[in-house]
């Protein structure tokens, strides 16, 4: 898992469960994008949450989430809001 600590300590990264987040504070998660299926029954990574573009489409979900990641952490992780 990455992880990005700001000077003010405040730590930012792309949740999953390698680690217990709570045991580093006060945990605030929020959605970084939606994987929805298009109208050709392709997926598509809408990055909107997070004022990103839209990836895709894609023929396996697996793709489009495996983009998502990508693009969050090139372009949101290290960003200071």
């Amino acid at each position: 898992m990455q992880m990005v600590v700001s000077p003010a300590g405040e730590i930012r990264c792309l949740y999953d469960e390698t680690i217990d987040l709570h045991t580093l504070g006060k945990v605030s998660i929020s959605r970084g994008s939606f994987v929805e299926p298009n109208e050709h029954g392709q997926w598509i990574a809408d990055l909107e949450p997070v004022q990103g573009p839209k990836l895709g489409p894609f023929d396996k979900r697996s793709d489009a989430l495996a983009a998502e990641v990508v693009w969050l952490q090139e372009h949101w992780l290290s960003r200071s809001d």
